[in-house]
């Protein structure tokens, strides 16, 4: 792993976090896992995750999972965008543009869309939410099946109370029951500019925002808990360890990390 070049994946079958919070660094990236209270009844964690960086090429690629009955399905995507992992970097190398974006869109749906991978996703046993975000310039791609959920944290966007980028979909997974053996496959997707500045991307699966007591489910407090300190590893186990002690039962994986911009962004016409 040079320093330009690093990357990561982990699936909760793995290991699983139970009643250990557990924080890593990888490049700008900080990962955040923890598989719940065994004393709230848990047992297992079905949660993943997938982060590519290329600090060269100017582009972070993450993905988070949260699969549930069992890890399977989070361990086939993993497994599929590892063989994909060429074709993909190859795309995320690109320039910054509207026709690089739709391409990975589209690759995206192939490989979702694959008769092998649906053939795959009907021998596994449970289903699994996935969020794919993809960083490039000063832009922001996502594409989302199920209920995981993307963050900006911009101080342009919070004085006007904009802290989530996707919607939460219930009823939407990958797996045994699988939006893309429908008809008409359901997913969401979208692009948007990061402001000039300090950006903060933030992944998290649901465990987070629906801890007994709500500690985060407004973001507001996710927002806050980075200006505790400058450390953002030391921030997100401190968030880990509350919901710990809110005796948590669902597992919870978080992604996070900062993106500088310098370019001029987006104004109103009359400032």
């Amino acid at each position: 792993m040079s320093n330009n070049r690093q990357e990561f994946s982990w699936v909760g079958s793995q290991e699983n976090f139970i009643d250990q919070p557990h924080t890593l660094q990888l490049g700008k990236v900080v990962i955040g896992r923890y598989g719940g209270n065994s004393s709230a009844g848990q047992y297992k964690n079905e949660d993943g995750c997938l982060v590519w960086i290329d600090e060269q090429q100017d582009w972070e690629f993450a993905m988070i999972l949260d699969a549930h009955n069992t890890s399977e399905s989070a361990e086939l995507i993993i497994e599929q965008f590892a063989e994909e992992e060429p074709d993909l970097k190859r795309l995320l190398s690109l320039p910054a543009n509207q026709q690089t974006f739709k391409r990975l869109e589209e690759k995206i749906l192939s490989i979702f869309q694959a008769e092998e991978f649906l053939s795959s996703c009907r021998e596994v046993t449970g289903e699994t939410a996935c969020l794919i975000v993809a960083r490039k310039d000063k832009y922001v791609w996502w594409f989302s099946v199920g209920d995981c959920v993307l963050y900006l944290f911009h101080q342009d966007l919070t004085a006007l109370g904009q802290y989530q980028v996707n919607q939460r979909q219930f009823y939407e997974w990958i797996g045994q029951v699988n939006t893309f053996d429908s008809q008409v496959p359901c997913y969401s997707t979208g692009i948007k500019e990061l402001r000039k500045g300090k950006n903060r991307l933030f992944l998290t699966t649901d465990g987070l925002i629906e801890c007994p007591n709500e500690p985060f489910t407004d973001p507001i407090r996710i927002y806050d808990s980075f200006s505790e300190c400058k450390n953002d590893e030391k921030n997100i186990l401190s968030m880990l360890e509350k919901i710990k002690n809110h005796n948590v039962r669902d597992s919870t994986t978080v992604l996070s990390w900062i993106v500088e911009v310098d370019k001029e962004c987006t104004i109103p016409s009359d400032q």
